[in-house]
């Protein structure tokens, strides 16, 4: 974490820096350069979830300027902090337009997008690999925002089967109140219900109160629980439930975030079983994840994660299409070579754009053991 600190002070002096740069061209394509825009958590709300994303992106974009670039141009990811605030995103994206950039890229969270989206939907500017679930953005509405990680309705869907697997249908929801965590519900709710799953009770968990939420959800008998939140607000949740007696499964959202909950929770969270939708962080039978591994011990960045993944693999896919553009680059250029990405493997891992906006649908579910470590 601390590794993550300075590296972040330093993300933002170089920000600001290139911000106060002048000849970028408009479309962020100049002689030497390929300008790209992003706004994320570098601190406060989600940026234990924002900054291992941003840090496997620009590894991987470090890795392709060192060996020249894309014909040689260096590939320039400006970052600027947003807090975890809508506004803050929003404002961060005016600037990022003002300045010109080729698209804007790797945004984190469901409220930040949905506020910045207005500035760039009668544009030709792209927003690529948001990381947000929110189903919405995969429909007709947002139609300049293209998804790597499939959306909540499939990660709802991956939950309610391994539950009827396990012979349960009983669930109850325990929910935080930001508008991450109420996009996830609203998804939740819909999604499970339609699948046949009986949703007993939900119940929000704010600071002060997760003890009655607790009780108020489990009066209602569930058979399964999920827990929607970040790492910290879900651990508190599993810990009442488990202090509470329910021996029943525990199910996460990718956004609670795997390898950050089992941290926090060791060995009490046993049983519970989080969503994945990238391969295993620290699996080496994945060429893409060896590769992350060596990327990233080589910039002395600490311990890999699921959400470093997740940026390594959007910088990856990113680059792909940049590669596979003929001539000189520019915005329209980018979106159709990015269309034509027809099942195409990055490392072992499959991407598809031809005829869609999320490229992939990877779901899968990981299980923390009694030793309080992440198990597929």
């Amino acid at each position: 974490m601390r590794i993550f600190k300075s590296l972040t002070r330093s993300l933002m002096v170089a920000a600001l820096a290139t911000l106060g740069m002048a000849g970028h061209a408009q479309e962020g394509v100049g002689k030497t350069n390929i300008v790209i825009g992003q706004s994320v958590a570098l601190t406060g709300p989600g940026s234990a979830l924002a900054v291992p994303f941003h840090l496997g992106a620009k590894v991987y974009f470090d890795r392709v300027n060192a060996a020249g670039g894309i014909n040689g141009r260096k590939i320039e990811l400006v970052t600027l902090d947003d807090r975890g605030n809508a506004q803050m995103a929003s404002d961060n994206t005016r600037k990022l337009l003002e300045q010109g950039v080729l698209s804007l890229f790797g945004f984190y969270g469901s409220p930040q997008v949905t506020a910045i989206y207005p500035q760039i939907k009668d544009s030709d500017v792209l927003l690529f690999a948001p990381m947000a679930a929110a189903d919405e953005f995969r429909g007709a509405m947002y139609s300049n925002v293209y998804s790597v990680r499939p959306g909540y309705a499939e990660e709802a869907a991956a939950i309610t089967k391994h539950a009827e697997m396990l012979g349960v249908r009983r669930t109850g929801i325990l929910h935080a109140t930001d508008s991450e965590s109420l996009a996830a519900l609203d998804s939740a709710t819909r999604t499970m219900s339609g699948l046949g799953a009986n949703m007993v009770a939900s119940a929000a968990v704010t600071v002060s109160g997760v003890a009655a939420s607790v009780d108020k959800v489990l009066a209602a008998k569930p058979e399964s629980m999920l827990v929607i939140g970040d790492s910290n607000g879900a651990a508190k949740s599993v810990r009442e439930l488990r202090t509470k007696g329910f021996r029943g499964p525990i199910y996460g959202f990718s956004n609670t975030g795997e390898s950050l909950l089992a941290e926090e929770l060791g060995a009490v969270g046993a049983g519970v079983v989080v969503v994945r939708v990238v391969p295993k962080s620290d699996s080496a039978k994945v060429a893409l994840v060896r590769e992350l591994l060596a990327d990233a011990q080589a910039a002395k960045l600490g311990k890999t994660n699921v959400y470093m993944l997740e940026g390594y693999i959007a910088a990856r896919v990113y680059t792909e299409a940049l590669r596979r553009i003929s001539k000189d680059i520019n915005r329209a250029k980018f979106k159709k070579s990015l269309e034509a990405l027809d099942d195409v493997s990055i490392g072992g891992f499959r991407v598809h754009f031809a005829d869609d906006r999320v490229a992939s649908r990877l779901v899968e579910l990981s299980l923390i053991d009694s030793q309080g470590k992440v198990r597929e």
